[in-house]
C-alpha cells in the first residue's frame, strides 16, 4: 500500500462518493471516520459511519446490498474520497439502484420507481419515510405539514399522543392502546427525525443500562 495519509485530526467525517466500477454510476453519498475507513482498507467491504445512528456500519449489513471496494481515490485537497465498487442489489435504502434518483427537471410522475425494497425494520423504515417527507408539500404530507408549523407542531402531538396512550393504558382497552402507543412512536420518530437522530440511538442507550438498576441509573445522572 502507498503512503497517502489522511489528517483525521483535521478532518474528523471525510465525504465519501460510491460509484460503480463497471460503468462509473454514482450510487450514493456517505461519510467515513477513521476507523470506518481502516475497515473498509482491510475487508475491501464498504464501511461507513452513520451521522444519525453515531456509530459505524457496514454497508448491507441488514439488506444484504453490500459495496465490494476496488479502487479508493483520494482528492486533491485530502478531503473526499471517491470509492469505486462492485455494488450488490440497490445502493439505496429505497430499493432504487442509486441514490440519485430523483431529477428535479422532470415531474414526479416519471421519476424512477423500483420495488426490491430492502428488508429494514419497521422503525428503520418508518424513520427515513419521515425523513424523506420533511421537505414535501404539505397540502398532500402529514409530515411535512408538522415540520413546516415547527418544533411545537410534533412536540404538542407527542404530549397529546402520550396522554391518549396513557388513558387507555388506565381504562384497559387493549385495542386503544396499541393504537395510541402506534401514534405516540409515529409522533416520536417525527421528533427524532427534526434532530437527525436515528431511533438505533435510544436503543443503543438501553443497551448501555441494561443491567443497571435503574435506580443507580438515576444516581448516576446527578
Amino acid at each position: 500500500m502507498n503512503n497517502i495519509k489522511i489528517d483525521w485530526e483535521q478532518v474528523k467525517l471525510l465525504p465519501v462518493i460510491a460509484q460503480d466500477f463497471k460503468n462509473e454510476e454514482v450510487l450514493m453519498l456517505a461519510y467515513m471516520n477513521e476507523e470506518a475507513y481502516n475497515l473498509t482498507l482491510q475487508t475491501k467491504f464498504a464501511h461507513y459511519f452513520s451521522r444519525s445512528k453515531q456509530r459505524i456500519w457496514k454497508k448491507g449489513e441488514e439488506s444484504g446490498n453490500t459495496q465490494s471496494v476496488k479502487e479508493i481515490f483520494l482528492d486533491c485537497d485530502n478531503d473526499t474520497l471517491l470509492l469505486k465498487v462492485e455494488q450488490l442489489g440497490a445502493a439505496c435504502h429505497t430499493g432504487n439502484r442509486t441514490c440519485f434518483f430523483k431529477n428535479v427537471l422532470l415531474p414526479t410522475s416519471s421519476q424512477m420507481k423500483e420495488v426490491n425494497i430492502p428488508n429494514y425494520n419497521v422503525i428503520d423504515k418508518l424513520y427515513h419515510t419521515i425523513q424523506e417527507r420533511k421537505g414535501a408539500d404539505a397540502e398532500s404530507s402529514y409530515v411535512a405539514k408538522l415540520f413546516t408549523k415547527g418544533d411545537n407542531a410534533f412536540l404538542k402531538k407527542v404530549v397529546e399522543e402520550a396522554g391518549e396512550f396513557t388513558f387507555a393504558v388506565k381504562d384497559k382497552d387493549e385495542k386503544e392502546i396499541i393504537y395510541e402507543g402506534a401514534d405516540l412512536i409515529f409522533h416520536f420518530l417525527v421528533a427524532l427525525a427534526s434532530k437527525n437522530i436515528h431511533p438505533e440511538r435510544i436503543e443503543q442507550e438501553l443497551v448501555r443500562r441494561f443491567g443497571t438498576s435503574g435506580i443507580e441509573e438515576k444516581k448516576s445522572r446527578k
